[in-house]
């Protein structure tokens, strides 16, 4: 394991005592320590939010993008180089909300990166509006009289869009989430790290005492993580009881290791140039 110090920024985490994402950096520095991966060979990518900032948190790589947009710079990045590991690092409303798209394609294509979600249902930046995963009726500055829509259920998203990992964990409990993250980046292929985080400024609902009472952990013998089936089944489990843990994980090709230029070599390490022009100018005849 590398030394926890070789990841300490010079810049220092500003959010708010107790906010939930510190434990989401701290598992990750510890993840990634676990697995001896380099500074140098990792790459942390974010969008606009609480939870965005994270990357200047860290001693790493770091690509602080647009509101989200996260995925698509760190689909870019991932191609040009797959000698990094590449981890985005958001929250509900920027990876669930604004970039849900760029999100469910990312997973059909089933890219190599690992996307940890801060999730809080509430958009905490711009002080406590309703989010796409904020429980129904729930009332917020945005909607003052309770929120008219079903949240997204990001789990079964993933589960259904293509992702090969899908897991989720509560800041509240490091050493459970270390071990998904760690996994999670470990795994070849594209991995969902949601995680319940606690927005102790805006959301007085969704608690640490809340999230305590309701979550439990189900992997035992009885669960069959590569049963989509069973997944699903746990997925739909949204109330009062909530799940956390690994809900499935397969094996399959990488975008990666089928797209025929990156097939070749890192992008960043071709030569530059065109090799044998007048070849290709044939094609044009």
């Amino acid at each position: 394991m590398l030394e926890l110090s070789r990841y300490k920024s010079e810049t220092r985490p500003d959010w708010c005592p107790g906010c939930g994402d510190f434990g989401v950096l701290n598992s990750l520095v510890q993840a990634v320590a676990n697995l001896e991966i380099d500074p140098k060979d990792l790459l942390v990518v974010s969008g606009i939010g609480c939870s965005s900032n994270l990357p200047g948190f860290i001693h790493a790589y770091g690509f602080h993008s647009l509101h989200g947009r996260a995925m698509p710079v760190a689909t870019g990045a991932r191609l040009a180089n797959p000698d990094l590991n590449v981890v985005v690092t958001g929250g509900d409303g920027d990876g669930y909300g604004i970039g849900l798209g760029h999100f469910i394609h990312a997973m059909r294509r089933n890219l190599d990166i690992t996307y940890i979600v801060m999730n809080n249902q509430i958009y905490g930046l711009t002080t406590g509006q309703a989010s796409p995963t904020s429980m129904r009726e729930f009332a917020t500055k945005s909607s003052p009289q309770g929120t008219k829509e079903d949240p997204i259920n990001p789990i079964a998203l993933a589960l259904v869009s293509g992702a090969s990992y899908v897991a989720r964990g509560f800041s509240g409990d490091p050493k459970h989430l270390t071990e998904l993250i760690q996994n999670g980046i470990k795994h070849k292929g594209f991995a969902l790290v949601d995680v319940f985080s606690p927005c102790v400024t805006w959301n007085k609902v969704n608690t640490y005492d809340y999230f305590r009472q309701n979550c439990y952990k189900f992997n035992d013998s009885n669960y069959n993580t590569g049963n989509l089936d069973q997944a699903l089944a746990k997925a739909r489990e949204t109330g009062p009881k909530l799940p956390i843990g690994l809900f499935f994980e397969t094996a399959k090709p990488t975008y990666e290791e089928s797209d025929p230029v990156v097939k070749i070599g890192p992008v960043v390490k071709a030569k530059l140039g065109i090799r044998e022009p007048a070849s290709l100018f044939k094609e044009f005849y």
